[in-house]
């Protein structure tokens, strides 16, 4: 804490606490333990945890229950500390509560503002863990927790920085919840337009319970009969990549953009742009590395097996990879979309123990279903609309967590002050 605003007194946890309280497990053999009108928390239940505050729990006990046990009654406002397997997660505690042995709960004292050091522990993760120890699993002891250094501004000031990271905590939970809400439209928008298409009306198909004639069975069940069916190589040009050389430095950074492993995390966001590594022409040259044009559909075949993208520009990918250039009756978009569809399926056929892999035989025996050009440019279209929504709001939870993580940086160290006229 060597960079706390010098006006800021600095303690321990143990300097802002009335008490540390640990946790402890009633005997699961004893039914008259369990069921009662007290919360009893477990660490998993703080993972993804949105709001700051833990106001339900799935396990409850009985007063027996906690005389029997190490486990003690937690008051409101107390932090919930995970400190045994699962390290530094937190929560705020809405009403009286206990919990198992995997806790620390700091009970605060009058000079701390429990939200504050809501925000304050959140950032101490890598703390927590340099001072946990063990073997079968890592655990901070009482001792080690509570000779933790922290700040302690004036408790005006604390709840003034409280009031700003809690704001942009709220605007965090609002984006998540709507980037949360578009996914699940997506899904069902994707499944229906997959198995349903689109009539000449402009709408969904009638479903096959609505209207079975409308609809053939086949490799994928059920399917318009208006659809072909048909080994995806019928209507797309099948291709891969390689590895170029990695000890000629000739073959690389090169300029021309190579899809590897590297870049699965931009992969399932429609187009790719950008890639970790650059080849050359030599590269090309010298190995079995193919350059793709812009417009090509790719997926991942090994680790982060299903995931695709169309390729923003030319670009060269590596032997983890299929790479489709799509024919006249074969919309691209339609083709990236239809194996997301298909995400699930490959995930299901990957093998391999330390790296899944689909191997190459299995593509030469993809079948896709082919609507009419004009319907899958239609169901193109409307999903892309979503993805737009979706990839936009993603970006936004995105900017707004890089914003609090910096915000949180500054306030809760004084580099930046909070009602003080200024002063940093």
């Amino acid at each position: 804490m060597s960079d706390v605003a010098k006006e800021w007194d600095r303690t321990t946890i143990n300097g802002i606490a009335e008490m540390i309280v640990g946790g402890g497990t009633p005997s699961r053999e004893a039914p008259q333990y369990w069921g009662g009108g007290i919360p009893w928390v477990t660490p998993g239940e703080l993972t993804g945890l949105q709001d700051k505050y833990l106001s339900e729990t799935a396990d409850t006990i009985t007063n027996a229950g906690l005389a029997s046990s190490g486990a003690r009654l937690i008051p409101s406002n107390s932090l919930l500390v995970t400190t045994r397997a699962t390290l530094g997660l937190v929560a705020l505690t809405k009403g009286p509560v206990t919990t198992n042995q995997g806790f620390k709960a700091i009970v605060f004292s009058g000079r701390a503002q429990p939200d504050f050091y809501y925000h304050l522990l959140a950032t101490l993760n890598r703390e927590i863990v340099r001072r946990a120890s063990g073997t079968t699993f890592l655990e901070i002891s009482g001792n080690q927790f509570g000779q933790i250094e922290v700040p302690v501004p004036p408790l005006g000031e604390q709840c003034r920085i409280a009031a700003v990271l809690d704001t942009v905590d709220a605007q965090i939970s609002v984006t998540q919840s709507i980037a949360e809400k578009l996914s699940v439209i997506r899904s069902g928008l994707l499944s229906d337009l997959m198995t349903r298409g689109i009539a000449p009306s402009g709408r969904l198909r009638p479903s096959p319970k609505q209207s079975v004639a409308l609809y053939a069975d086949g490799v994928y069940g059920l399917r318009p009969k208006a659809w072909r069916v048909g080994l995806l190589d019928t209507f797309a040009r099948r291709g891969s990549g390689h590895t170029p050389n990695r000890n000629v430095p000739s073959y690389w950074n090169g300029g021309i953009k190579w899809v590897s492993l590297a870049d699965s995390s931009k992969l399932d966001r429609f187009s790719i742009e950008d890639t970790d590594k650059q080849i050359s022409q030599a590269g090309i040259a010298n190995s079995s590395a193919v350059l793709h044009p812009a417009g090509t559909v790719i997926l991942s075949r090994d680790a982060g097996v299903g995931k695709s993208a169309i390729l923003a520009e030319d670009m060269a990918v590596s032997q983890h990879f299929m790479a489709w250039q799509v024919g006249r009756e074969l919309n691209n978009v339609y083709l990236y979309y239809w194996l997301q569809s298909m995400k699930r399926s490959f995930e299901g056929i990957a093998l391999g123990s330390t790296i899944q892999t689909i191997g190459l035989p299995y593509f030469r025996k993809l079948r896709v279903t082919v609507p009419p050009l004009g319907e899958q440019e239609e169901i193109a279209h409307r999903l892309r609309l979503v993805d737009v929504d979706l990839d936009r709001t993603r970006d936004e939870l995105a900017a707004l967590k890089s914003l609090k993580q910096g915000l949180a940086a500054d306030l809760l160290s004084g580099r930046v002050r909070v009602g003080t006229g200024g002063q940093s």
